[in-house]
C-alpha cells in the first residue's frame, strides 16, 4: 500500500498530472496511491531534483498537449524521460530498471506538495548495473 494522502492532500485512484504550464496533462492510474516514492542519484536526477514513485505503462494516458512532449536519452538509451518543450518540466519516464513501468513526477500531480513526504530515499543510479563500464 502507499501514501493516499501527502500532507492534507488526497491521492485519489485516477489523479491528473500536468507540466508547469499546463500544455501537457497525464491521468495516472493510483489504486494504490503513491507507491515507493524515491529519488535517484544518477547525473540526469540528481540535477534534476524530482521525486518519482511508478505506475505501470498501462497506468499513465497523456490526455493533452502529447505534441509538446519532448524525449530526452542518455548513456544506455533504455530509459525514456518526457519533458514539456513550452515549460522544461520533467513529468514522467519509462524506467531503464523496469521499462514495463512509468517513473513520474510526484511535483506534477495536482494538489500535492512533494514537501510533505518524510524521508524520500535515494536510488544508486550512479552504480546502476546497466551501466557500461569503461575497460
Amino acid at each position: 500500500m502507499g501514501f493516499t494522502t501527502i500532507g492534507a492532500a488526497p491521492v485519489h485512484a485516477k489523479h491528473k498530472a500536468s507540466c508547469h504550464c499546463g500544455a501537457v496533462e497525464l491521468r495516472l492510474d493510483l489504486p494504490d496511491g503513491v507507491v515507493d516514492p524515491r529519488r535517484c542519484n544518477c547525473s540526469y536526477c540528481r540535477r534534476r531534483g524530482t521525486i518519482v514513485a511508478s505506475v505501470p505503462l498501462s497506468g499513465l494516458h497523456v490526455v493533452k498537449g502529447a505534441e509538446h512532449l519532448k524525449l530526452y536519452t542518455f548513456n544506455t538509451q533504455t530509459a525514456k524521460h518526457y519533458f514539456c518543450s513550452i515549460c522544461g518540466i520533467h513529468t514522467h519516464h519509462q524506467r531503464r530498471s523496469n521499462p514495463a513501468l512509468y517513473g513520474y513526477n510526484l511535483a506534477c500531480l495536482d494538489g500535492i506538495d512533494p514537501f510533505d513526504l518524510p524521508d524520500v530515499p535515494t536510488s544508486d543510479g550512479v552504480h546502476h548495473p546497466a551501466d557500461r563500464h569503461a575497460e
